[in-house]
C-alpha cells in the first residue's frame, strides 16, 4: 500500500493533463529545460572559478577600463 504503482502515476499524469491542458505541457517542459541548462552553465562556471556567473548575475557588465593619458 505505501508504493506507487503504474495506475497512480497513470492518474497523476491523467489529473495534471486535464487541470494544465494539452497546450500548456510542451510549454511548461521546454521552460523547464531552459532554466535546467541555464542552472548547469551557470554551476559550471561558479566551479570554473572565472567570474562570469558573477557578471551574469545581476544583469549588468562591467565596461573595460580605459588606460590613462
Amino acid at each position: 500500500m505505501g508504493t506507487f504503482s503504474a495506475w497512480h502515476l497513470a492518474i497523476l499524469v491523467g489529473v495534471v493533463v486535464l487541470l494544465l491542458g494539452s497546450k500548456k505541457l510542451p510549454e511548461m517542459a521546454r521552460s523547464l529545460g531552459k532554466s535546467a541548462r541555464i542552472l548547469k552553465s551557470e554551476a559550471a562556471a561558479m566551479k570554473a572559478g572565472d567570474g562570469k556567473a558573477d557578471d551574469k548575475a545581476d544583469g549588468t557588465t562591467v565596461p573595460p577600463s580605459r588606460p590613462a593619458s
